[in-house]
Formats: C-alpha cells, sequence, structure tokens
C-alpha cells in the first residue's frame, strides 16, 4: 500500500498527521497556527486558521515546484542601423509575451506571492524547435506574427528572442496565507467552511485541485487556477447563492447546504474545463419515511399550493384567505358552487409555502392554526350552514382519496377538520422535529463517495409539474392516481371558467385578431448552391394564434449572398419531420417537406452547442405537432421508425394510406420525434411496443412521450426514465505481404489505406477516429475484435488474395494481404419512455400483429426473440397491463439463430445464422411454444437474414438486399412452394397486420441528391395480388428500421368496392385463427 498521510485537528486547534507507514499521530511542523478545519489531498492540505483566513500546507518533495517565466524580445529593422528596438506603430511590444498582445517587461514580471522567490536571474533561450541557434538566441521572420526560423535569410525585417527564468515555490512544509487577489493582506470574507477535491480527474494532470470556500456571511468562493505549478492559486471568485457548508467529491463535484432553507444543493455545470461550475440546483427527492404518507398530508400539500391552505370535502365548506373586499358571496343551500378564479390560487401559494419555515416547529404551526380553527364553529357536513361573510369565500375543492383526518383525541377542544396545517402537523407531531409538509432540514452533507455523470443526472432534481418557484424546496409525496384525478379536477374547472367568463361577452368584436409570438437566434445553414457549404445565418420562428385559436408558424432563414439580404420561409404545418443529425462536429438537424423529400435534400441547420439545438428541436416539434394537432402518446396503431443514428420516429397513419386507388403518398406522412435510443423497434395494435438497443439490451415502452431533449411541453412528466446505449467503433488495420519483411504496414500506391474502416476507401485510425456524435464517449480502450465474419486466426488476422476479397481466418500460400479488426466501446445516456426488460440480451424481437376485428384480450400476446447467442425464446404474461410480460420460455433449435417474425395467425418464421429458413409447427395460444421446426429451402445461391410475416403474407429479405415473397401458403400446407423475387436494394422489411409491405430502401435518388436510407411503402398489395406493383418513396436519408405491425387501419370502402359481394373471411388467406 502506498504511503499517505492522514490529518486531523484536535479541541485546541492543533494539527496532527498519522501515516499509514506509522503509528503515532504526528504534530504538524509548522505549530504556531490553531486550526478549526483541514481539507487535505495527498499533495497537500487546506485548513481554515482560527483567525478565518486560509491557508494551505504543502509537502516537502525532493522534486521542487518550479515554474517558467518567458518574455520575448522583439526587434525590426532598419535601413540605417539595423535591427533595433524601434518598432512599427502597428507592430507589437518591444517586451512582450508569445503572441505579442501584452507588454511584458523584464522588470515587470513580479512574483505572484510571497511563497514564490526566484532561482536565478533572466537568460536567453539558445535552443529553438530542439536545435541551437546562433549566439544571442535571434529567430528571424518575415513579420509579426510569422514563421520563424534560426537562420537569417535576405527578406528577415523582424526577430525576436525568448528571456526565460525560473521561479520556485518555498513555502513547503509550513502554512502559507492564502492572499487575496486585491488586497494580500486580507481575504475577502472571513471563512468558516472549506472544501478541497479534484482527485480523481481522469482527463486532468496529476495536482489539478478544486477549493471551494464558505464565508461566515454565506458567500461562496472558488479559488481559481490551482495547479501542480502553483498550489495556492491565482485569485478568489465568487459564487452566486450562499451556503453554509460545502463539499468537494469526486470528480470535482461540489455539493452545499442553502443557508435560509436548509436544502441540499448540487453545483451545475462543473466540468474540466470550467470548475467554477454554472449555477445551484437543489435536491428534492422525498425522504424514505416520506412514502408511508402519500396521497395524505404531502399531496394535499400540493393542492392546496395550488388552491389554498384547505381542502374541503363535497359537502363541506372552506375558509379563504382572500380579500374581504372581494364581492363574490357563497350560493345558498340549493344553488351549485361555482368555480372559483385561479388568480386567487397565488395567495394560497404563498401562504403555504411559507408557512412550514426553516425554524418552524409543529407546535408553532398548531398555535398559528388555532385561532383560525377556532374563530368559528365546527359545522356537520349533512347540514347547510348560514350565509358566510365576503372574507369567508370557498375554494375550488380538491378530491383527494382518503384525507387522513386529526383524531380527536390529538388536541382536545380542535373541531374536526381536513385543514393542511392540522392533517400534516398533528399525526405526525410527536414523531418528528418537523411536519411531513416541510422539506428536510439539513446540517451537513457529503459527497467524496457520489458520482454524478454529467450526462446522466440523477431523478433527485425531478420537481412535480405545477409547484412554483417558491415550493420547489418541498419533498412532495403524490401517487398516479391523485395526480390523474387532480389535473383532470382541474382541467374541468377551467373549462367552466373560460366558459363562464366568455358566455357575456360573445357579442363583442375581438381586440387582437391574432396573437404573435417570435423567437429569433443564430445558426448556420447547409446552402442550396454550389459549392454546398455551411453559412451563417439568422433565423426567426413566428408563431401566431388566430381568434379560432388555431395555431401555425413559420420559420424564416435569412442570409447574405453577393452583398445582398435574402430569405426563404418555412409553414411548420407542411414540415413532415425534424431529423437530428448528428456527427462529430456539428450540432445540426433537418427539416423535411413532402417536396424536400422527394427532391431528397432537406433544409440542414446547425447550432453552436448542443443545448441550442436541443432547444430549437424541441420548440420546433412542438410547434409541428401544435400546428398538425398531434399530442400526447401515439395511439396503439401508430407506425414506428428508427434512423442510423438511434433516433426513433412515430407517424400516426392515416386511413388513406393502404387505399387501393388513391393512396395517401407515404412523404406526406408526419413523423415526430420519441426519446430514446434504439436499434430496432416492433410494435403491436394493443399498444404493447418493444425496442432492442445497439448493445443487445430489451426495452419496452412505458406509454409516455418526449424525453431526451424534449422536454417541458413536448414532454409527458411520468414514464420517462433514463436510457443508456453502447456501441462498438471499428476499424481496420490493413497489412501486405512483403517478400524480405513478410506483412508490413507499406502497401501498393493502389492499396487501401493501412488504416481504414471495412470498406478501405476511408482512413481511419486509432487517434484521429473519434465517437460517432458529440452524444457519445469513450467508455473503453481500442481492443481486437476475433468476432468478425469469416473468422480469424490467434491475433485476429484476416487473410485474403487481395484487397477487396472473402476473407478468411487462416493463411494459404495465396494469401497477400490481411486484416484485423479493432473495436472501442463508446456509450450515450439519455431519458425516455422505455423500461428495460432484463436480463437476457436480445438480437431479434417479433410481436404478433393483431388482426384488424380480432378478439385479442381473452389471451396473451404472443412475443417471440432471439438472443445475441442466438436462442430462440418465448416470452409468457405479455400484455396490455404488462407489456413487459413474466417469464421466458425457452424453444430448442439445432443451431443459432439471427431472426424471428410471428404473424397474424400464430405463424412463425425463423431465419438461422447460416441463412437457412425455418417455419415453426401447431403454434396455439394454447401452446406458445409448438412443437417443433420444419425447414424451408432458402433462394437459390442466396442466404437470408431476415423475415417478416402478417396476417398471410411472409417476406425474407437476403444478404444481398433482394426481396422474396414466399409462394403457395395454403391452411393445409403453411410452409409454403417456393419464393419468388419482388425487389432489390432493399435493407429491412416489415409485414403488417394487412399483409402491408413496408421497407428501408437501401439507395433513392431524388431530383437533387441521392439518399440511403429510405422508407418505401410497397403499392397495389391486395388480396388476389400480395406482391404488389410498385414502390411509393417517402421520408428518406438515414433510416435503418421500420415496423408497421401495429398499424391495423383500413382504408374506407369506396362506392365501387360496396356495389361488389364481399368476399368470404377465407379469401383474405390460406391461414386463418
Amino acid at each position: 500500500m502506498p504511503n499517505s498521510v492522514l490529518w486531523a485537528v484536535d479541541l485546541f486547534g492543533r494539527v496532527y498527521t498519522l501515516s499509514t507507514a506509522g503509528q503515532y499521530w504526528e504534530l504538524c511542523k509548522d505549530s504556531q497556527l490553531e486550526f478549526k478545519r483541514v481539507s487535505a489531498t495527498t499533495q497537500c492540505c487546506w485548513g481554515i486558521a482560527c483567525d478565518n483566513q486560509v491557508y494551505v500546507y504543502v509537502c516537502a518533495s525532493d522534486v521542487p515546484i518550479r515554474r517558467r517565466e518567458e518574455a520575448y524580445e522583439n526587434q525590426r529593422w532598419n535601413p540605417v542601423g539595423g535591427f533595433c528596438e524601434k518598432l512599427l506603430l502597428s507592430d507589437r511590444w518591444a517586451w512582450s509575451d508569445v503572441s505579442g498582445l501584452q507588454h511584458r517587461p523584464l522588470d515587470g514580471v513580479a512574483l505572484p506571492s510571497p511563497h514564490w522567490e526566484w532561482e536565478s536571474d533572466w537568460y536567453v533561450d539558445e535552443n529553438f524547435g530542439g536545435e541551437p541557434t546562433e549566439k544571442g538566441g535571434w529567430t528571424y521572420a518575415i513579420d509579426f506574427p510569422a514563421t520563424y526560423t534560426k537562420e537569417k535569410k535576405w527578406n528577415s525585417c523582424v526577430r525576436r528572442r525568448k528571456w526565460i527564468r525560473y521561479r520556485r515555490y518555498k513555502s513547503r512544509d509550513i502554512w502559507a496565507k492564502i492572499p487575496s487577489k486585491d488586497d494580500p493582506k486580507e481575504l475577502p470574507d472571513p471563512f468558516s467552511d472549506l472544501s478541497v477535491g479534484g482527485w480523481e480527474i481522469t482527463e486532468e494532470p496529476v495536482g489539478r485541485l478544486s477549493v471551494w470556500a464558505v464565508s461566515l456571511q454565506g458567500k461562496v468562493w472558488f479559488r481559481r487556477g490551482i495547479n501542480s505549478h502553483n498550489p495556492c492559486g491565482t485569485s478568489w471568485i465568487e459564487m452566486v447563492g450562499e451556503m453554509t457548508m460545502v463539499n468537494v467529491g469526486m470528480n470535482d463535484q461540489v455539493w452545499g447546504v442553502g443557508c435560509e432553507d436548509r436544502a441540499v444543493y448540487f453545483r451545475q455545470g462543473v466540468t474540466p474545463s470550467e470548475l467554477s461550475g454554472k449555477t445551484w440546483k437543489a435536491i428534492v427527492a422525498a425522504r424514505e419515511c416520506d412514502r408511508s404518507h402519500s396521497g395524505s398530508s404531502s399531496s394535499l400539500l400540493s393542492a392546496g399550493c395550488f388552491f389554498g391552505d384547505e381542502v374541503r370535502g363535497s359537502g363541506e365548506s372552506a375558509p379563504s384567505d382572500t380579500d374581504a373586499s372581494s364581492e363574490v358571496e357563497r350560493p345558498g343551500p340549493g344553488q351549485t358552487l361555482p368555480a372559483e378564479p385561479l388568480d386567487d390560487s397565488k395567495n394560497a401559494m404563498e401562504n403555504s409555502a411559507s408557512g412550514p419555515g426553516a425554524g418552524r416547529t409543529t407546535e408553532d404551526t398548531v398555535e398559528d392554526a388555532c385561532p383560525a380553527e377556532g374563530s368559528r364553529e365546527a359545522r356537520p357536513n349533512t347540514h347547510p350552514g348560514p350565509a358566510p361573510t365576503p372574507a369567508e369565500l370557498p375554494w375550488t375543492n380538491i378530491d383527494l382519496k382518503e384525507p387522513k383526518k386529526v383524531p380527536s383525541h390529538s388536541a382536545a377542544g380542535f373541531p374536526e377538520t381536513t385543514s393542511l396545517s392540522s392533517l400534516g402537523l398533528f399525526p405526525l407531531g410527536l414523531e418528528e422535529p418537523y411536519g411531513v409538509d416541510d422539506h428536510p432540514l439539513w446540517a451537513w452533507v457529503s459527497g467524496g463517495g457520489c458520482m454524478v455523470e454529467a450526462c446522466a443526472v440523477p431523478r433527485w432534481f425531478t420537481v412535480q409539474a405545477g409547484l412554483s418557484s417558491s415550493v420547489h424546496m418541498l419533498s412532495l409525496s403524490i401517487t398516479p392516481a391523485q395526480t390523474a384525478a387532480w389535473r383532470k379536477q382541474i382541467f374541468q374547472q377551467l373549462t367552466e371558467r373560460t366558459k363562464r367568463e366568455l358566455e357575456n361577452f360573445r357579442h363583442y368584436e375581438q381586440a387582437v385578431e391574432q396573437s404573435v409570438w417570435v423567437k429569433t437566434g443564430a445558426l448556420q445553414w447547409w446552402c442550396d448552391w454550389k459549392p454546398h457549404k455551411w453559412v451563417d445565418v439568422r433565423v426567426a420562428l413566428e408563431q401566431f394564434t388566430g381568434h379560432d385559436g388555431a395555431r401555425d408558424s413559420i420559420l424564416f432563414i435569412y442570409y447574405v449572398v453577393h452583398e445582398e439580404k435574402k430569405y426563404i420561409h418555412i409553414f411548420l404545418n407542411e414540415v413532415v419531420a425534424l431529423v437530428p443529425v448528428l456527427n462529430e462536429t456539428k450540432h445540426s438537424f433537418a427539416l423535411y417537406t413532402p417536396e424536400r423529400t422527394r427532391q431528397r435534400w432537406p433544409v440542414r441547420l446547425a447550432a453552436a452547442t448542443e443545448q441550442d439545438m436541443n432547444d430549437w428541436l424541441a420548440l420546433l416539434s412542438l410547434s409541428c405537432c401544435e400546428s398538425r394537432k398531434v399530442q400526447g402518446r401515439p395511439s396503439p396503431q401508430a407506425i414506428w421508425s428508427i434512423t442510423c443514428k438511434g433516433d426513433i420516429f412515430v407517424s400516426e397513419p392515416s386511413p388513406d394510406l393502404e387505399a387501393h386507388e388513391h393512396p395517401l403518398p407515404c412523404d406526406q406522412m408526419f413523423w415526430r420525434q420519441m426519446g430514446g435510443h434504439l436499434r430496432m423497434v416492433e410494435a403491436n395494435s394493443r399498444g404493447v411496443v418493444w425496442g432492442i438497443g445497439y448493445d443487445h439490451t430489451a426495452w419496452v415502452y412505458t406509454g409516455g412521450y418526449g424525453g431526451g431533449c424534449f422536454q417541458g411541453l413536448a414532454s409527458s412528466t411520468s414514464n420517462i426514465y433514463m436510457q443508456s446505449d453502447v456501441k462498438c467503433v471499428h476499424i481496420y488495420e490493413n497489412q501486405r505481404w512483403n517478400p524480405v519483411t513478410g506483412y508490413t504496414s507499406r502497401g501498393l500506391p493502389t492499396d487501401r489505406y493501412m488504416w481504414s474502416d471495412a470498406s478501405g476507401l476511408q482512413e481511419c485510425t486509432k487517434a484521429g477516429t473519434k465517437p460517432p456524435s458529440l452524444q457519445w464517449a469513450w467508455v473503453s480502450d481500442w481492443f481486437v475484435d476475433f468476432s468478425v465474419p469469416g473468422g480469424t486466426d490467434q491475433e485476429g488476422w484476416q487473410y485474403a488474395s487481395d484487397f477487396p476479397a472473402s476473407y478468411h481466418g487462416s493463411k494459404t500460400m495465396k494469401d497477400f494481404v490481411r486484416r484485423r479488426c479493432w473495436a472501442r466501446k463508446c456509450k450515450l445516456v439519455t431519458s425516455g419512455p422505455w423500461l428495460e426488460v432484463p436480463p437476457i440480451a436480445l438480437r431479434d424481437v417479433s410481436i404478433i400483429p393483431e388482426s384488424p376485428g380480432a378478439e385479442g384480450s381473452g389471451h396473451s400476446i404472443a412475443l417471440w426473440a432471439v438472443s445475441d447467442k442466438g436462442d430462440v425464446l418465448c416470452r409468457l404474461g405479455v400484455s396490455e397491463l404488462n407489456p413487459a410480460g413474466s417469464s421466458w420460455l425457452h424453444v430448442g433449435t439445432d443451431q443459432p439463430f439471427t431472426s424471428i417474425s410471428i404473424g397474424a395467425c400464430y405463424q412463425v418464421w425463423a431465419v438461422a445464422r447460416d441463412g437457412s429458413t425455418f417455419y415453426r409447427g401447431s403454434v396455439y395460444p394454447s401452446q406458445p411454444a409448438g412443437d417443433c421446426w420444419y425447414h424451408i429451402p432458402s433462394p437459390p445461391r442466396q442466404r437470408l437474414k431476415q423475415v417478416s410475416v402478417g396476417q398471410t403474407s411472409v417476406y425474407a429479405l437476403d444478404e444481398n438486399g433482394n426481396l422474396w415473397y414466399r409462394q403457395g401458403i395454403t391452411p393445409s400446407y403453411p410452409q409454403g412452394s417456393s419464393w419468388e423475387h419482388v425487389s432489390n436494394n432493399v435493407c429491412r422489411v416489415s409485414v403488417g397486420p394487412l399483409d402491408q409491405v413496408w421497407v428501408i430502401a437501401d439507395k433513392v435518388q431524388g431530383s437533387h441528391s441521392l439518399s440511403r436510407g429510405t422508407v418505401c411503402h410497397r403499392t397495389g398489395v391486395q388480396p388476389h395480388e400480395p406482391k404488389g406493383h410498385g414502390w411509393d418513396y417517402g421520408i428518406g436519408g438515414g433510416w435503418d428500421h421500420i415496423s408497421v405491425r401495429a398499424n391495423a387501419t383500413r382504408a374506407p370502402r369506396s362506392s365501387s368496392q360496396e356495389q361488389e359481394p364481399s368476399a368470404p373471411p377465407e379469401a383474405h388467406g390460406p391461414v386463418c385463427c
């Protein structure tokens, strides 16, 4: 174990150290000062002495702490006297720093504090780039600034040389007082608490420390510039906010306890590049002991924050805090109580938020409540009371389940009531120093064992929707049922209030026909003309609301071309998709309209930061949804898709989408993004949706919407959870055989890059390869991937006759090239409406597509999957109420499988790893796993990789992108007879419950550009023509996956179809349940 030291302070202020190599406490060598608190790291110890000043103790070491100071002497050539110090007015200083912008004479460079001393005098550095210069150390250039050389040339008009002087830190093994920047003798404030951290900063050199302190007045200070060559730092920076104490945890994360509210705070935005952070964020997590009070006092406090200090029953009246001058009167016994305006809720919110103060005890609150309760007599709920005074206005009732009433024996002389003070304080007054309605009053916090990643913030900071900023510190416990009832009643009351207030004013003209709201900003735009490049533009989102309440928005993009100002505009009700286009350098996103979808040329915009991009994405997406009146969670029959970046999109299907005569073009489908990150998704028309991440983790849809960058109104407040995904980035090391040296990294001039991607067309080195986008972060080092197709030798090499060719794992006499695959893992952390389904990792999943009109509520939903190891699994207990199911049932196979699909009538098809096809027989709801596998011959000379089964149709996809249809499927022969080729250029296929066929096409040529990964719809699919006759191209450019297996929306029947006799049920397909 390495030798380390424990620091301690006794009651008399003396500092002691205890070494791990010793057995006794040793008094600190500098024992003249008395200390109140110390905070130590491996290199040093910081402390607050009894004079409330900060000191640092740097342990002695054989390695001195030295810092080099530099100054540059600059000269210009003069035709009269040669090089001299007389420079031009536009030149730099004669004595400056390396940039030339700062005046730095030799006698002006002073020591930063008395704890430093000079080691030597100034001297000239006669080395330049590791090589000696001429005597004098001058380097020459044409002008300032330029590239300097050590040789003087005929056009060398300027020259400079570097002067060096070293300073050394001398205050070792003694307590060195930390001075202020303004006054070296005094600190900005007397300090009371101090904390030092930064011992686990992986991206910073050893010695980089983060020092935070708190003054006696509660001000928070951060010490800037502390590192290995400057142990005292440079200056103090005052932070916003007042704390009683601070604590620096791992990775420089800072925690504190507030002065006024005694809440625990977390310093947000602390990064290795910005150690001081950005803002304090309060932790609003509830206590474990508060969970038992859910639905009682805490829930009632939540309602009281909006509607008053009391929550009354359905038949009783409650007093109000409204002004006595109000003209509203309480109705009589035979009248109904009108809903109160919500403007008065502000008074109630202030009362409820300020009632439980920081130092207020239970008894104080009860005494305050006594006059209010004792000033009136309790009235039975069954008898109407006399007309109240104007000061006793009723608050709108919020009916929450099972409010806890105060026992009669809890306080003698108090009437039985449901006020918040009595509900929250009487039952708990004898058990805790504060009521459940109060947030905990903290005294100390320590974050030394807590690691909070910037990309995965815990859910400690989530505040319940609707709470004002004055009650953000309250720890509330509200059940989902109470929240739903609460919101429903609020919505009803708002509706009634709107009707009541507008009813008497309908004959008046509208004062304002429409309201306009504008948001502007600076972005970059990928211009439409050649040469295509990013140009700086100004954008403005104009949202207007008509007198009928309808909203619409226009996005203006202002740009300059040839010194002429121009603009383009986009109506957001025409936008069909907003897609993030993240790469290594840009935070960009694309806007698609039907016209630009056909052109394969979207409007691409880029923001300066990820936060700006997320803000614009959320705002534009919300505006698009408002224009199309699309909100809330997707419908059970929604179409799901995933881009190559893992972003999830849904589209609400139109009944005309599958019409036979005039189908809706799929380039007009509106796609909105859902939170989360997946590789594939599978849906069912009963609302069950499963997904699989890049790391083969299974996820189930929770019913929410939003998450990720979509917060606030664009996201649901519940059913949003943290989600992570891990993927591998692969590069290839290529070598060619040399008769002299063997395999070497020197190839032929026509060869691929010696470090490249899989195609060999793009150079990819270990140092130059970055994560797929700025959202990903490396979590491992480079390692050899031995699981590549074709096999490898013991070192991971694959051999071939030439580039490119078929690679194999063993070397032969004809193999002149070889390659090796290197992989590195990266991780993404986001949030979305997804919950993990442990513990088995999956490769593929399929949910039975419900037939139109089928009664599926009587049995569970069939779900089949293939694990990452190739095992076939059947999920039991899947239903609408339990979409995750209960357990897995293993189905035996002779070899590993890669793809599986179950049809609407329980026909299960699968593809093995060798490309062969299998059919599972005798699968029924009563026998969910079937009985045996039947081998189905693959198409000639083709290896299949995916299969999809609809109601009666079976489609398969091979490794060369060919799409095949299985012919001859009948009830007596469900395996079919042969494969028939349908199309090529296909990457993914999905067959729905109506036998509709949707694919992801590899390449689609538009009028402006070529897109890879395009959503395509097979047109003309009918019972008598199940293969269809053409393709309709939709959204495209980076799509990887689509699932239409939940879309059971039939097209409306036309008049010609209604006149024809309807076909019997057997005509829809040979296999029927």
